[in-house]
């Protein structure tokens, strides 16, 4: 498995797991302390601050400490650059492809 170290690639791997997304999903509706997140999954304490670990690092949730909580927020402005920059790869590469099409069919008529 290769993993950049770039922004997208980190934000791409964060997402390649199914409770990382669910706990995304849930900060971004509004934030949740680190312990209520982990009340709400089959795992452990620790399990879960590693998945919110990961996401931090990716940029797409933030941690702000409230008296002994750590509450998550999500970052939609990273997740969005990320898509856009993975979608404007592809517009290229289709464009590309559809400019050839075209000069097959030129060349044809």
């Amino acid at each position: 498995m290769v993993v950049d170290e770039g922004s997208e690639d980190r934000v791409f791997h964060a997402l390649s797991d199914a409770t990382r997304r669910d706990i995304l999903a849930r900060v971004f509706r509004d934030g949740m302390s680190v312990s209520a997140l982990a009340r709400l999954y089959p795992m452990s304490f620790a399990a879960v601050q590693k998945h919110v670990a990961v996401l931090e690092q990716a940029g797409l949730v933030t941690k702000e400490r409230r008296g002994r909580e750590q509450i998550v927020h999500g970052a939609p402005d990273t997740l969005r650059g990320a898509i856009d920059g993975l979608m404007d790869v592809y517009e290229r590469i289709w464009r590309q492809r559809a400019g050839r099409i075209e000069r097959i069919l030129e060349e044809e008529s």
